[in-house]
């Protein structure tokens, strides 16, 4: 019988007995009966319902159900001891302590009884599991043979082990509870712990023998009898060590020895299991102080079980355990650890020249898995005489992997040396030298084939020791090459990849020199024809620039290499080498974020995680290059102005970087220069005639340069967000003056642009805070200036405002909302999304707002005398309702729309009766003769239908159905498919039979359609569930919208889809379908044979829904005639009788078989339509007069596909050695050569694309057919 649903663990006793009084399944009424007769004693007894009286109660009840012979009354017995197992966590422990050995001696024999089942066991291990918590450690003294916790704890270690899951869960969480809350004693450890460990191990090693004997019996095979056993005890031992924070130091060997036996099984289940076992083991001494102290005996013991050296089954798992156990011993005593790492180092490295590829890469695991976490950071700061030795040591062993002893496991030892290199990091040098010069000689020998791999340590190597100390050892051997010695051009590309944190003297002082040598090379060549090796050059000059971005990326010697000589020659690098300016600007850009990442770090230093540079360093960094910053800018400005416009973003963000760090002073400066040269430029374009205009306008078009204001205001953006407020005057007056030209909207656009820019600033918002009314000001004045390309932008500068609107200037929203309601039917997508976002903006302004004054009067559409209104949401939507009233359809229409968007918003906030008016009032502009507003209606019902609440639609379906209805006729602008749909989601949301209810009689044909259409669907839908195919939908479906609301509009299982939705969402319709467009396409192809996409009927094989798996296609067959060509129905055909034979029957040697051929062959006459003999000039393989090779004519029928769909054009040309019907007379179509590809080309038919002969082109007309 199954006792009552679980309960939640703070639950008090009342509570859980109230769950019992009253049970909601049938088989939990037997608990209750028991409950309520305990109550009744207790009331007779007069007896208070306290936990101690229900547990006196229960108690005395035990002995009726549950004797020693056995269990009498199973189901008074599962009751019972459900309801002590709910009271005992409640009853004093005193009570339970004195009450041990009667609930013990009841007890047991539910748990030692085979034929009890669950619903007794679980809650009996509950009621154990209370007892063992509230026993004292005198209690646990006694010994397991006497009526004590120690047998009570052996039980449930037996029941741990059990077959059923749910019984073997419980027991185990049980004894996790009672291991982890030991009684108060001096010990942190429980007393039971050693039993439960010794239990767990003993009965593991028994099975573990066991299953070893039965497999040896077997000969190898799974045996499947014990391994169910074995991983149940594997989860005990796992459990008591999980519990007991370790195993007992006593026990430890043993239980290894065990777990490296069992960890060699092929069942991978038991692997892990054993694996998870030492997982827990070596956790909980990381964990615990205490327990760490066993960890060097475990260790110990783990390293005495190496395995045999060539052990493919026990070797990877053992190497597993001491990567992880020394992982662990690194955490609490690095420094011990560090000091064994050479000998770790040594031994792990023995197993790298095992013939086995499993050995050889879980040895190299183990040893980048030492260098990552057992070398401390005070070795790479401050390293003791003792820590070189133990480096020195490491590289003697690093080295010996390169001797040829390892040579099969030479891949596996680069990753080792990657690591190392990743470890040791500027210690690697000159500890590691040795390595950097094998590796690199190796990968300098054209027959290495690890090329790759070497490339990688080389690469770490050089972020590690820096290229200064790789390239002493390694030279390019380039600018003076050494007889005998190679050059090592090849080094560049690894050096722009790794080269980080050195010094960029190191640049200076060997590359620079290089690049020039290699530079006039090129130029000594001139204007003569560029050789290869010229080109080489020209390559190397570019790849020795491509790493300076590296040596800029932190660099140790920043205050003393970069000074005003390199300064001037990245200067003119970036005026005369346009193919170089991107890495210079890169570099330059590196230099000054690196430094402003360090001194930005709110943390003490941690020098190894800085790669050397303290805070206080970076901050002198960044203001030695403070230093050069004026002039850099007013370089890197000239250089943006010089540049086109798709090539100017890293030159941008270089910008950007040296104004962060530009001195207040020489801010100001640059600022004035880029202002004057601003003014200068705008006064002198409004000089200019009309004529002047547009010959300047030809020529920016002919050179592609943008005029001079548009890089000028560009910069001035740019420069905006770090100027000091006294500086913002100028910002505004330049704005001001720009944004009422609309002589030039890509200016006009640039003037928008700088209010969302100051907004990224602190200085900036504060700015627009207190200038919000010039700028509201500003905006309003300059409507009518507004050139369609910078509506978007006007939009985004108005969004920014907003935020910083004043409770006391609201009514700016009214002011502008007219503008922002017609911008929601724009052309631009992006414009009439910036729309969308700012009327959403702009009703949580009004809300954020509740209870301000919204004056009127200040609103410039408004009288003077208009009365304000306070600002709430109703408010709000009444603004937007007033363009309702407007006196164009495009007006209406955009504000229909603007409610849509709103109202799905704010749907949860707006009152009902608000609701209810809107939905009023859109069902009378429903009754519009306009298309364009009643298009904008259907989006805003398909709103309502789907997000209103069903008590407020309801009521108004009966007159908007009907009129619904009316535009279903209609047949443009797709009115019919809205309709369809909306109608689609009525149903789905109110049901048929309402829809059914206020649809007129003649228009119930399209409910009913609907219907139908989605019963055939749900069809369709469900057969390929059954066929599995159902996942790759509901994956397809997944993640398709952007928002919730774009879900809302947007999905649904309709055929028809709703593209007035794209107004309101702020798409293309256009894009819209073309995305409806671009569905699924599914290829029907032959089993035999692949499509031919090139074959005009190829489309017939395309299809949009996914094919259902069809039954094989019968053979198909030739139509049978006689010797006058008619054709025979109604016989069944015989292979004999074939009108197409593709190859000679061999079979037919005799007469028989030369009249058959001569009947019925090949050659063999045949009467057309209207009688006429017709003689075939088919060749076979062997009579083929042609010279074509077997191998040719199978070449060809791949590439033609030897598909039976191209049978009938197949047959039809008259190849040969006369080139068919389409010979080469001038302009008639010819056909293409058998196996050849469609060529298209000059040709007297206007350009269009003709078939090349289907002859080989050798004979009369195949001549004429290639173009």
């Amino acid at each position: 019988m199954a006792q009552p649903t679980a309960t939640p663990l703070n639950m008090s006793l009342e509570e859980k007995l109230d769950k019992i009084r009253m049970p909601k399944l049938q088989n939990q009424q037997q608990t209750g009966v028991v409950l309520k007769a305990v109550e009744d004693t207790l009331r007779d007894q007069k007896t208070d319902f306290t936990p101690t009286g229900y547990f006196a109660a229960l108690l005395a009840l035990l002995p009726q159900a549950i004797t020693s012979s056995g269990v009498v009354n199973k189901e008074l017995a599962t009751s019972v001891v459900y309801l002590l197992d709910v009271v005992t966590p409640f009853a004093p422990e005193p009570l339970l302590r004195s009450k041990f050995s009667q609930i013990l001696t009841n007890i047991a024999p539910a748990l030692s009884l085979p034929e009890a089942d669950a619903p007794l066991l679980r809650p009996s291990i509950g009621c154990l599991e209370s007892l063992l918590l509230a026993q004292d450690a005198s209690a646990w003294e006694l010994s397991q043979t006497q009526i004590g916790p120690r047998r009570a704890i052996a039980g449930l270690l037996q029941l741990a082990v059990d077959h059923r899951p749910k019984i073997r869960k419980k027991a185990q969480d049980a004894i996790t509870k009672v291991l982890r809350n030991p009684p108060p004693s001096p010990s942190s450890d429980h007393p039971a712990a050693d039993m439960c460990a010794e239990t767990a191990l003993k009965s593991m090693s028994d099975l573990a023998a066991k299953a070893s004997q039965a497999k040896k019996q077997r000969k190898g095979q799974v045996d499947a009898e014990h391994e169910p056993a074995l991983i149940h005890s594997l989860h005990l031992v796992k459990t008591v060590a999980a519990a007991s924070g370790g195993w007992p130091s006593k026990k430890i060997e043993a239980l290894c020895e065990v777990l490296l036996n069992i960890s060699k099984s092929s069942n991978e289940y038991m692997t892990m299991a054993a694996f998870e076992v030492f997982e827990i083991i070596f956790q909980g001494m990381a964990e615990d102080e205490v327990a760490s102290a066993k960890l060097p005996r475990l260790l110990e013991v783990i390293s005495e079980l190496r395995p045999s050296q060539n052990d493919s089954q026990l070797l990877p798992p053992w190497i597993a355990v001491i990567s992880r156990g020394y992982d662990v011993s690194a955490q609490i005593s690095p420094d011990e650890t560090f000091q064994q790492l050479p000998e770790l180092f040594t031994m792990i490295s023995g197993f790298m020249a095992s013939a086995s590829h499993n050995i050889r890469i879980s040895a190299s695991e183990c040893l980048m898995s030492f260098m990552a976490n057992c070398v401390p950071d005070t070795v790479l700061l401050e390293p003791s005489i003792y820590d070189e030795k133990v480096l020195e040591k490491l590289s003697r062993a690093a080295v010996d992997l390169l001797s040829l002893k390892y040579q099969s496991a030479w891949m596996e030892s680069f990753n080792v040396f990657g690591a190392m290199f990743d470890s040791l990091r500027w210690r690697s040098d000159p500890i590691l030298r040795e390595v950097v010069k094998t590796v690199g000689d190796l990968r300098g020998n054209n027959s290495f084939a690890g090329k790759k791999e070497a490339d990688e340590v080389l690469g770490k190597a050089i972020r590690a020791m820096g290229p200064e100390a790789v390239l002493s050892i390694l030279p390019l051997n380039l600018a003076k090459p050494v007889p005998g010695q190679p050059g090592r051009a090849w080094m560049f590309p690894i050096l722009r990849d790794f080269v980080s944190n050195t010094k960029l003297q190191h640049f200076r002082d060997e590359l620079l020199p290089l690049s020039e040598l290699m530079f006039q090379r090129v130029l000594d060549n001139g204007d003569a024809e560029r050789t290869m090796e010229i080109k080489i050059f020209d390559t190397l000059v570019k790849q020795i620039w491509a790493t300076l971005p590296g040596y800029c990326d932190l660099p140790l010697d920043l205050t003393e290499a970069m000074d005003q000589k390199f300064a001037e020659i990245l200067s003119t690098l970036l005026y005369t080498q346009v193919d170089l300016r991107s890495d210079v600007c890169k570099a330059l850009q590196t230099l000054v974020e690196s430094n402003q990442v360090i001194a930005s770090i709110e943390e003490e230093d941690d020098l190894v995680l800085q790669s050397r540079v303290s805070k206080a360093v970076a901050q002198k960094n960044l203001e030695h290059l403070s230093g050069f910053a004026g002039n850099m800018l007013a370089v890197l400005f000239n250089v943006y102005s010089q540049t086109l416009p798709q090539f100017r973003g890293y030159i941008l963000k270089c910008i950007n970087a040296y104004l962060s760090i530009t001195p207040p002073a020489e801010l100001m400066e640059t600022f004035q220069r880029v202002t004057t040269a601003l003014e200068g430029s705008l006064a002198e374009s409004v000089a200019k005639t009309q004529a002047e205009k547009q010959k300047q306008k030809q020529q920016n078009n002919e050179d592609k340069m943008p005029q001079t204001s548009h890089t000028l205001m560009d910069l001035v953006i740019t420069i905006s967000v770090y100027l000091p407020r006294e500086s913002f005057i100028t910002l505004f007056n330049i704005s001001s003056l720009i944004i009422v030209k609309d002589d030039d909207p890509q200016l006009q656009k640039k003037a928008y642009k700088l209010i969302p820019r100051l907004a990224e600033s602190e200085t900036g918002k504060a700015a627009l805070q207190e200038r919000s009314a010039e700028l509201q000001q500003l905006l309003l004045s300059s409507s009518e200036k507004v050139s369609p390309p910078a509506k978007r932008d006007r939009l985004t500068a108005i969004t920014t405002l907003i935020p910083f609107l004043p409770s006391d200037s609201l009514h700016f929203i009214p002011s502008i909302l007219s503008e922002v309601v017609i911008s929601c039917k724009e052309t631009n997508e992006r414009a009439r999304t910036a729309a969308f976002d700012l009327l959403i903006l702009m009703g949580e302004k009004i809300v954020s707002s509740s209870g301000a004054t919204i004056h009127n009067s200040k609103v410039a559409h408004m009288p003077d005398d208009a009365p304000a209104a306070t600002a709430n949401l109703e408010e709000y939507f009444t603004m937007v309702s007033a363009g309702l009233a407007g006196s164009t359809p495009h007006m209406v229409s955009a504000s229909i729309t603007a409610l849509t968007r709103i109202l799905y918003h704010f749907r949860e906030q707006l009152s009902a009766e608000t609701l209810t008016d809107l939905v009023q009032t859109m069902d009378l502009f429903l009754t519009s003769n306009n298309r364009e507003i009643v298009r904008s209606v259907l989006g805003f019902v398909k709103v309502c239908v789907i997000s209103l609440p069903l008590a407020l639609m309801t009521p108004r379906l009966e007159t908007l159905i009907p009129n619904l209805m009316v535009w279903s006729h209609e047949h443009k602008a797709q009115f019919k498919a809205k309709v369809k749909h909306i109608l689609e989601r009525m149903m789905r949301r109110f049901g048929v039979d309402v829809v059914t209810k206020y649809c007129p009689e003649e228009d119930r044909k399209l409910i009913t359609n609907i219907r139908k259409t989605k019963e055939r669907n749900k069809r369709h839908k469900d057969a390929a569930k059954e066929a599995g195919e159902d996942d790759e939908d509901k994956q397809q479906r997944k993640g398709r919208f952007e928002s919730e609301y774009d879900e809302a509009l947007q999905d649904s299982d309709s055929e028809g889809s709703d593209v007035s939705d794209n107004e309101v969402l702020g798409k293309s319709s256009k894009k819209r379908r073309a995305e409806e467009k671009g569905g699924k396409s599914y290829i029907v192809e032959d089993e035999e044979e692949p499509l031919d996409l090139l074959d005009r009927r190829a489309l017939a094989n395309i299809s949009s829904t996914k094919p259902l798996k069809q039954r094989a296609a019968a053979a198909r067959k030739a139509a049978k005639t006689d010797l006058d060509g008619k054709l025979i129905l109604g016989e069944d055909s015989d292979e004999d009788d074939k009108m197409v034979i593709d190859t000679g029957d061999k079979d037919e040697e005799g007469g028989v078989g030369a009249y058959v051929n001569a009947l019925k062959g090949r050659d063999a006459a045949q009467r057309g339509r209207g009688g006429k003999l017709k003689f075939s000039n088919k060749r076979d393989k062997d009579n083929d007069e042609m010279d074509v090779d077997d191998e040719d004519i199978q070449q060809v029928k791949k590439q033609i596909g030897g598909d039976r769909r191209d049978s009938r054009g197949g047959g039809r040309g008259r190849g040969g050695d006369r080139g068919g019907r389409g010979s080469g007379r001038g302009g008639f179509p010819q056909r293409r050569g058998l196996g050849e590809e469609k060529r298209s080309g000059p040709s007297g038919d206007g350009g269009r694309v003709m078939k090349s002969p289907r002859g080989r082109g050798g004979g009369r007309g195949g001549r004429g057919g290639r173009r």
